[in-house]
């Protein structure tokens, strides 16, 4: 057995999820940046400029769901056939995720060009906030082709238990965004200065970058080959890869939809509330990016153990991962309760963002350590390849209790009601979470 693959069936869980999680927990911190960076450079345009991002955010999540599920059901079958030594398997489930994602790309093309303004304006009809939201959101929907290629390689590097070369390549994407924003954004002695359009130009250069780097690194030092030349798609293993990616890719594009839901409610408060409510989802990615970070580590520990039909290994290592992800989450907790004047100075917050802003994010906090249970176990059900289980949990976390409630809320408590909507969510959430992984384990057979 490959030394790779034999560390992941036998060395100790917790030093071995720590380097199996590390990397990719600092890669989803450096992937959160990109919009976090954006928004804090376009900040300083003004409100308006800011509320266009809010808007466009919608779109962005909905284009890394795509990629992000696609990628998480070829990472969970690919581990599943190395921990059976199935090789040539493997192999050929990563002819099949280039080619889907290829295909996923051509749609977002279409998405970029075509619906745009449509899309906008269902939720403004402010003309500046309009110009600008459909100048960033054409740019970086149609181009995220870059990104939605290179997180699928970044996936099959994970399969393999190789989480240091998707840190690299999340970090040099983040370097050249973060480099080329200001440069772009503001221009130098009055050239290159795009504005908003700018930021939007940065972001796909990083990750156009990093999605070279990707196809070339995987072609020098991956185990697993990917081979298009003769390639014939198989009905069994798209069925295969869709039971996962479209369970995994809704519940990864959950907050898109409620995010533009919840813009319509909020268009009915006032455009600093829509402003505040994308400058909050941008930071509570920062706090989760480790969290998912921890997952991504995990999936692949279990897949290759369950397909070992090591089961006590699994759920020891599903233990070690619960309390690893719980200290993350309280951390967010603690800072987003005791630190919400601070947080919110990085977006040049006038005073009308900082009222509605300390009080939002202090009633928030608590959705942190909440769905602790929710965040993991989804993940777990996802690797053990059951993606009916994972998505339930996370439209009860992000879209069936949470929308009406905050509905609701919002007549009869006011804006906070909308914001106390998700703390409810992710608590019941957790609840049922546990319920269903105590009935999964159950049924596994010990060796």
């Amino acid at each position: 057995m490959n030394q790779e693959y034999d560390m992941m069936a036998h060395k100790p869980i917790f030093p071995l999820l720590m380097k199996m999680a590390i990397p990719p927990m600092i890669s989803m911190l450096i992937q959160s940046m990109y919009n976090i960076i954006d928004s804090i450079f376009v900040a300083n345009l003004g409100e308006e400029a800011l509320t266009a991002l809010s808007l466009a955010f919608p779109l962005q999540n909905l284009s890394l769901a795509f990629s992000v599920g696609l990628g998480v059901a070829i990472n969970a079958l690919i581990a599943k056939s190395l921990g059976a030594s199935d090789e040539k398997q493997a192999n050929y489930i990563s002819d099949h995720g280039i080619f889907l994602a290829i295909l996923h790309s051509l749609l977002f093309v279409f998405i970029g060009i075509f619906l745009m303004k449509p899309f906008f304006l269902m939720f403004t009809t402010n003309p500046t906030v309009l110009d600008y939201a459909i100048t960033y959101g054409s740019i970086v929907i149609t181009f995220t082709f870059g990104s939605i290629i290179h997180i699928t390689i970044e996936k099959m590097f994970q399969a393999t238990g190789n989480m240091m070369i998707p840190m690299f390549l999340q970090g040099i994407g983040a370097i050249v965004n973060i480099i080329l924003d200001p440069i772009l954004i503001f221009g130098i002695n009055g050239y290159l200065e795009f504005g908003v359009a700018g930021a939007a130009i940065a972001t796909i250069i990083g990750q156009m970058t990093a999605c070279l780097l990707a196809i070339i690194l995987f072609r020098k030092t991956s185990r697993i080959k990917v081979s298009l030349k003769n390639f014939k798609p198989n009905a069994q293993i798209i069925k295969n890869i869709y039971s996962i990616a479209i369970p995994s890719g809704v519940m990864t594009s959950l907050p898109s939809i409620l995010v533009a839901l919840l813009n319509s409610l909020l268009a009915t408060v006032s455009q600093t509330a829509i402003a505040f409510f994308g400058i909050y989802f941008k930071l509570q990615s920062f706090i989760y990016m480790p969290a998912n970070g921890l997952i991504q580590g995990m999936r692949p520990l279990i897949s290759y153990n369950y397909g070992a039909r090591h089961f006590d290994r699994v759920k020891k290592i599903i233990k070690v991962s619960i309390i690893s992800t719980a200290v993350i989450l309280c951390c967010g907790t603690i800072i987003f309760m005791g630190l919400p004047e601070l947080v919110l100075s990085w977006f040049n917050a006038t005073e009308q963002l900082l009222e509605i802003g300390i009080i939002g994010l202090r009633v928030i906090s608590p959705c942190f350590i909440l769905s602790t249970m929710g965040v993991v176990i989804s993940g777990v059900f996802e690797a053990l390849g059951k993606g009916r289980q994972s998505l339930t949990i996370s439209l009860l976390r992000q879209f069936i209790i949470t929308l009406p409630l905050a509905y609701i809320l919002l007549k009869v408590i006011g804006l906070n009601g909308i914001w106390l909507s998700f703390v409810i969510a992710e608590g019941i959430a957790s609840v049922i979470a546990v319920i269903l992984i105590k009935k999964e384990l159950h049924n596994f057979k010990v060796d």
